[in-house]
């Protein structure tokens, strides 16, 4: 029996005036996206001038290489918006990369060696060194390669009008900003216990290049020489051979509060770690590393899901959250789907809006180390082998078969469904949640499957990948923005560079000094 915390917010809100209070739903989207060459591999070349200041400009700028574009969409409460103007950045950017490719898949393409992978240089201010010295470190601690895969951000909040409205039905007392933060951390603690249901539905990552285990043995399998997968896996970037942090097992980060989570996050990157003081914080004026604790900043836990906030005045993201509270989520299970040319489909925003929406009303005790354990397997048996006819998941330390599980997660998403569309109007939550829910009882409808027979047809994994990346890159090039979206664009790079040139121009301090002050 589906249990809520407070069962009657639920028929409250899945009335049709009362429900419109959910079109102020706030989105956005995150997508990373490899530049290669004409040949599949990493491209060398520095980040395009033509694409603005990568330390400054609001939508375009890199994450960990040189190589990994990052494209950001402002929020909005258009749900349409976010991936209309993704695909007026991929439309502007793909003509700005002359004779290169943006690759189409999450695992990346031909990788040489780890110290030819080259890191995103943002320039002579301190704010600059920072990023790039906090990715070096990165490199250092869990090798380049990890950080060349790429994936989607689904960056969520509700209203503000919202919230006040959950409050009364609850009759919860105490301060906003404390239910507000204890309703989001609900949520990601539901989150945790049934997020496997994103790779399981959009995973598209069963295969990768051998280039990329760089002589490391695993438990892949060949599908053709060059080209390893896992027959049932429905994503590896999220398994221990991609994205993960296995160093980071022992951090112990709780989600059962904001206190909890800030705390952590607080007292790891305090806390010195015995491999990263062997490799050193610095030589000679050379910064390895921005220092030698668990974490460098709290941006380098990795969580699939993670609460945040805004700074007002440029706190750190814990102090940030410690001051003012959780302001948004930002869900980070999503494959990229090499299926379409900007990697995104309006299906996997339509179904995070109403798992997240079950996930918030869902009744969230707090998650104890036995259960956060059984959490971790489940997704770990989803990841790797998800499409496997007999899987089984833990329950209470019990084995339950997937499918049926699954179901009932689709069952209990239905009000949810049937809520946001009252909210918008027509039928298209339901709509996309009966399609998905296809997918359950048909693993060949998954992307991680149609990536294995694309794998199979076009003779491994990276011929497959360049064929798309191709096909996608020269489509998006063929497809002209208007007269005044090219203009937004072209003006959005000179104030980029302006302000960079500006910010070293204005820049004060030693570095040293500027790391003290980010801790202080």
């Amino acid at each position: 029996m589906l249990k809520f915390t407070c069962c009657d917010a639920v028929q409250q809100f899945s009335r049709s005036g009362q429900a419109q209070v959910l079109r102020g739903i706030t989105r956005g989207y995150e997508r990373e996206c490899l530049r290669v060459d004409a040949h599949g591999k990493l491209a060398t070349t520095p980040h395009p001038q033509a694409l603005g200041s990568k330390l400054t400009h609001p939508w375009i700028t890199t994450d960990y290489s040189e190589a990994l574009l990052e494209f950001i969409t402002p929020p909005s409460q258009d749900p349409e918006f976010p991936l209309k103007f993704l695909t007026d950045i991929h439309r502007f950017s793909a003509r700005q990369i002359d004779g290169e490719f943006l690759w189409a898949g999450s695992m990346p393409c031909l990788l040489g060696d780890d110290k030819d992978i080259p890191i995103a240089d943002y320039g002579k201010s301190n704010a600059a060194k920072f990023k790039y010295t906090y990715r070096e470190g990165l490199g250092l601690r869990y090798g380049r390669q990890m950080q060349t895969i790429a994936g989607a951000h689904y960056n969520w909040s509700l209203p503000d009008e919202f919230w006040p409205l959950l409050k009364t039905c609850c009759a919860a007392s105490g301060p906003d900003h404390e239910f507000i933060s204890a309703r989001y951390f609900g949520l990601i603690r539901n989150f945790l216990r049934y997020g496997w249901l994103i790779p399981y539905l959009f995973g598209a990552s069963p295969a990768i290049c051998q280039s990329f285990l760089q002589g490391r043995k695993s438990d892949l399998q060949e599908l053709v020489p060059g080209t390893l997968y896992g027959p049932y896996a429905t994503s590896l970037r999220m398994s221990d051979l991609g994205y993960q942090n296995r160093a980071q097992a022992n951090l112990h980060v709780s989600f059962n509060s904001l206190a909890e989570y800030t705390q952590a996050l607080d007292a790891a990157i305090r806390t010195p770690d015995p491999f990263y003081e062997e490799i050193g914080v610095r030589d000679g004026d050379h910064w390895k590393q921005l220092n030698a604790n668990l974490l460098q900043i709290e941006n380098e836990f990795y969580a699939g899901i993670r609460p945040k906030r805004i700074g007002k005045l440029g706190e750190r993201p814990a102090k940030a959250l410690q001051k003012y509270g959780v302001e948004y989520v930002e869900v980070r299970l999503f494959d990229l789907n090499p299926f379409v040319d900007i990697g995104i489909t309006p299906e996997q925003g339509t179904f995070a809006d109403v798992l997240l929406m079950m996930c918030l009303f869902r009744d969230s005790p707090p998650i104890s180390s036995r259960e956060q354990s059984e959490n971790d397997e489940n997704k770990r048996r989803v990841v790797n082998r998800g499409r496997q006819p007999d899987l089984h998941l833990l329950v209470h330390n019990r084995e339950q078969p997937f499918r049926p599980m699954a179901h009932e997660l689709f069952d209990d998403m239905q009000p949810f469904a049937e809520m946001l569309d009252a909210a918008y109007g027509g039928s298209r939550y339901t709509t996309t949640l009966q399609s998905l829910r296809t997918r359950i009882d048909n693993p060949d409808l998954t992307p991680s499957a149609r990536v294995l027979a694309g794998a199979r047809e076009h003779g491994g994994f990276f011929k497959y990948a360049m064929h798309l990346s191709r096909q996608h890159t020269q489509n998006l090039q063929a497809q002209a923005l208007n007269t005044a979206d090219m203009a937004k664009f072209v003006a959005s790079v000179e104030t980029s560079l302006l302000e960079h040139q500006q910010l070293e121009a204005q820049d004060k301090g030693s570095f040293e000094d500027f790391v003290a002050n980010y801790y202080a």
